[in-house]
């Protein structure tokens, strides 16, 4: 790093508060409401809706997990970006009508319309527990090993993640957040290409990536190229069966696409139906370019280690691609490629802050205080997103237990423990009106508890806490792939929600209007759209891009 990339990063920083601050301003210098704060005013385009959905969801701990996995050859955790796709279209087409038409701020406040109070509140308290220990402290993690590679040690770089990223967030709220991350998105995948480029470069191109692989692979223990090539593995592969993949990892994406308010406050600023749509399938198109951006060049970093041209060690792969840009790039794109990993770094972890203050603001505040003025909403806002850094910076110490595999898959994982019971509960919802809120809590809670159960004794294990008989049922508990798992559990937490509701009285048809499919009464005309078109395009292109890495295609 030199004054060049310095000054780039620089002017990337100026440009990012720029637009922060106009986003913040109010043109008849009036305060903010709640709408405008938490909801950027319900009156944005497809655009911006889009490239927020891809910012927020690529944060540095997903550039940094993707790229380490390439680097690994765990090609197959590229799926959870693939899917992905196909769950917008999910989100586009099945959730948003419902969640814009019932005018609702957040995802707890959906469940109470459709359930009662109690399953709002659960979705508060385990929403804002999953923000601690999935998404804000993870984010600051990786921000912070970002900032490692500009030599700056980690706990300083935590706390200037911190500071620099809540300080636009605390002051702008959602609006605030959207269009710098609409900008972010540009300049991550600006920055993201710009490293893929340089690294084929110095290979000599595709067939220079894969001849090094092959040849690396003739030495004992080097994984192969259709290793790194390949969607899928065996269904008894202990770390991403294809069984798990294409039946467990849509459960996790369902819960975060669909159901979690760090996502859907996105599409819930939208102006109408129509512009939330595009936005969800806008994204969905975005989401398919992290095989390429993420996921490739950590290849071509394990390509460039074979070659003795970059220097990185592969028991922690996550550091692949900063070694990538801080040992291969120029002056002048080494910053630029910087400045990309700082805005996913800082797009995600704005869109946690905004989204944790609206929960807490929104779901207990408002609820304790219902005549609160809209001031006094703001204000609080602003002080539960400093509450929720606090506790996740105290909570970074305990994920090295359970991070073993890298940073991706202790996201991954942590997800699938806790996401079967909102999935279920969310998607059956919306098409069975006699599944009620009995049923519904008794799910939430149930599915819960096996979920942390799950957590805390593979937590326990990894730090030696407790000695696992190999040959007990807890052994075996902990042995279920976490895809499988996460599968079994959503079946679990169905029958148990569809059991308990058939057992006890339906809810009355008044209340289920707006968050249940209806039965229309007339006939209506099929009428062919732009909408549709996109839905299918976009699907054919995930089963290309399936076909192509396959063992039929390029592995």
């Amino acid at each position: 790093m030199n004054f060049i990339d310095f000054t780039i990063i620089a002017f990337y920083f100026a440009i990012i508060l720029w637009i922060a601050r106009w986003a913040a301003s109010k043109k008849d210098n009036s305060e903010f409401s709640s709408v405008d704060y938490f909801l950027a005013g319900r009156n944005q385009g497809w655009l911006v809706i889009g490239a927020s959905l891809f910012a927020s969801n690529i944060g540095s701990e997903i550039i940094l997990g993707v790229s380490g996995a390439g680097a690994r050859a765990d090609m197959p955790m590229a799926n959870f970006e693939i899917l992905a796709s196909l769950v917008l279209i999910l989100f586009g087409w099945v959730f948003v009508p419902f969640y814009l038409r019932s005018g609702i701020y957040t995802m707890p406040e959906f469940l109470e319309k459709r359930y009662s109070t109690a399953c709002r509140n659960y979705l508060s308290v385990v929403s804002v527990l999953a923000y601690v220990i999935t998404k804000i402290s993870l984010i600051i993690f990786a921000g912070a090993l970002v900032f490692e590679v500009l030599g700056i040690p980690f706990w300083t770089g935590a706390i200037i993640t911190v500071v620099v990223t809540g300080l636009y967030t605390v002051l702008g709220g959602l609006k605030a957040v959207i269009y710098t991350d609409m900008v972010q998105a540009f300049i991550l995948i600006l920055g993201t290409v710009i490293v893929t480029i340089f690294g084929l470069y110095h290979l000599g191109g595709w067939d220079g990536l894969i001849e090094t692989i092959s040849v690396a692979s003739l030495e004992e223990g080097k994984p192969s190229v259709d290793s790194f090539f390949n969607l899928w593995r065996p269904m008894d592969d202990t770390d991403y069966p294809w069984t798990g993949m294409l039946f467990g990892a849509p459960i996790l994406g369902v819960w975060y696409w669909c159901t979690d308010q760090y996502i859907v406050q996105r599409a819930l600023s939208a102006k109408d139906v129509s512009s939330a749509r595009k936005g969800a399938l806008f994204a969905g198109y975005l989401k398919l370019l992290p095989v390429f951006i993420f996921f490739i060049p950590g290849v071509i970093a394990y390509a460039l280690l074979q070659k003795g041209i970059i220097d990185f060690s592969l028991d922690n792969a996550d550091q692949a691609l900063p070694a990538l840009i801080t040992q291969l790039l120029p002056s002048g794109l080494k910053g630029l490629a910087i400045a990309g990993l700082l805005a996913a770094l800082m797009s995600s972890l704005s869109s946690a802050f905004n989204s944790s203050s609206t929960l807490l603001t929104i779901d207990f505040y408002q609820k304790f205080r219902p005549n609160a003025s809209e001031k006094s909403l703001v204000r609080f806002g602003r002080l539960a997103t400093v509450i929720l850094v606090i506790l996740s910076l105290g909570w970074i110490p305990f994920m090295d237990a359970l991070m073993d595999g890298g940073i991706f898959k202790y996201l991954q994982s942590i997800q699938a423990y806790i996401s079967p019971p909102i999935a279920a509960v969310f998607l059956l919802g919306l098409f069975f009106k006699w599944i009620n809120a009995k049923g519904a809590i008794v799910t939430l809670w149930l599915g819960f508890i096996i979920g942390i159960f799950r957590l805390v004794m593979e937590f326990m294990r990894n730090n030696g806490s407790i000695v696992v008989d190999p040959n007990g049922a807890l052994a075996y508990f902990l042995g279920i792939n976490f895809l499988h798992f996460a599968l079994f559990l959503f079946l679990f937490c169905s029958a148990i929600l569809m059991l308990i509701s058939k057992m006890t009285e339906a809810q009355s048809e008044e209340s289920l209007v707006l968050v249940t499919f209806q039965k229309k009464t007339g006939t209506a005309a099929f009428r062919w759209s732009a909408d549709i078109t996109l839905s299918l395009v976009l699907v054919t292109l995930v089963l290309l891009l399936w076909l192509i890495f396959s063992p039929f295609g390029i592995g």
